[in-house]
């Protein structure tokens, strides 16, 4: 089953370089993406568990990765988050983008929904950016490292967050 999923991955990126990946897209996947989703439903085109890593894709295929509510739903145990973060950033391109919106760690909208079990708030994202609160929180678990572009939260509603890929060069 790997190399089938594999296979059908390779095949995707030959007809897009560079593609734009819809993480849990479930069938609401975005227009000019590529979906990969735990589910088999109209418009997913590799039918993956987003923890179970590494991913049916090859480093450096994607320039973008949309993960739209989805990373409430990642098992934090045994690092699972910081494992799917450095897998993001593992996939993407030297400068590539992760966009993520998902509930803050305190609204209702997190708490309401027992499969939420990754709750996140603004301060999260020093851990992934050397940058942030003097690089002190990034040293602890040493992730992949990455560069915070815009981060918008509200406690009552959603947290969105824009990250670029960090690399040797520029990180």
């Amino acid at each position: 089953m790997r190399f089938w999923k594999r296979w059908k991955a390779l095949r995707l990126l030959r007809n897009r370089a560079g593609i734009r990946l819809d993480l849990a897209c479930g069938a609401n996947k975005q227009p000019g993406f590529v979906g990969m989703d735990i589910r088999r439903e109209e418009g997913v085109d590799i039918v993956h568990d987003l923890e179970e890593i590494p991913w049916p894709l090859p480093d450096g295929c994607c320039s973008l990765i949309m993960a739209s509510h989805i990373m409430e739903h990642v098992n934090p145990a045994r690092f699972g988050f910081v494992r799917v973060m450095d897998e993001c950033w593992r996939v993407l391109q030297p400068e590539g983008q992760l966009a993520i919106v998902m509930p803050h760690g305190r609204s209702s909208g997190y708490l309401q929904d027992p499969t939420h079990v990754n709750q996140r708030n603004e301060a999260t994202w020093a851990y992934f950016d050397p940058d942030l609160a003097g690089g002190g929180l990034y040293r602890i678990y040493h992730p992949k490292p990455w560069k915070v572009e815009s981060l918008t939260w509200s406690p009552e509603g959603n947290m969105e967050v824009l990250l670029r890929k960090r690399g040797p060069s520029n990180g």
